[in-house]
């Protein structure tokens, strides 16, 4: 569903995939003939799901990109009993063929592989940073209300990207050498 919620929003999500071997491959068009993959590519996304809620996954896709819904909210109403809704079903089907392209392209395209080890990095690296910031509570948010934790982690967001703002900008400066003149 991730997928397919990043493809419907305009995004792309690109995650390193662990188990690349167990991954399932999706096609469209069962008869199409895709060459050495045709043995991998056994599965067959649903269309016809996607096309019956294609005007609901549009609107889904408005909402969250205006913000009248969070997005915690939809994932909620997408679960019925711990079960995915058709909708729910049809964001899945959707994500199927944008991680299909994600896996190929991922196997196929070393340097897509470095750019996204490279982005994890730096994802892993702010996080620890975070850590370290926060150890003063040891971690832990004391507010007990919702406002409290949003403003307590806005803080810690904050203090972080000043950190990273300062690094970046010493790291920028021009390195000009002091050479002392020297009179004839």
């Amino acid at each position: 569903m991730v997928f397919g919620l990043f493809r419907l929003l305009g995004y792309r999500f690109s995650p390193r995939i662990a188990d690349i071997g167990g991954a399932r491959y999706w096609r469209i068009e069962p008869a199409a003939d895709h060459g050495p993959l045709n043995g991998v590519a056994r599965h067959r996304v649903n269309t016809n799901l996607i096309r019956e809620h294609w005007d609901d996954l549009l609107r889904l896709a408005g909402s969250l990109k205006l913000g009248l819904v969070q997005a915690t909210s939809i994932m909620r109403t997408l679960r019925v009993d711990d079960r995915p809704t058709r909708l729910a079903q049809a964001v899945a089907e959707v994500g199927r063929i944008d991680k299909t392209i994600h896996s190929l392209t991922y196997v196929d395209d070393e340097s897509k592989r470095r750019r996204t080890l490279t982005q994890l990095n730096r994802g892993e690296d702010r996080h620890k940073l975070a850590r370290a910031i926060f150890h003063g509570k040891r971690g832990e948010l004391r507010q007990r209300y919702r406002e409290g934790q949003e403003d307590q982690l806005g803080a810690l967001g904050l203090v972080v990207n000043i950190i990273v703002l300062w690094n970046s900008s010493i790291s920028m400066q021009p390195c000009n050498s002091f050479e002392p003149k020297v009179s004839p």
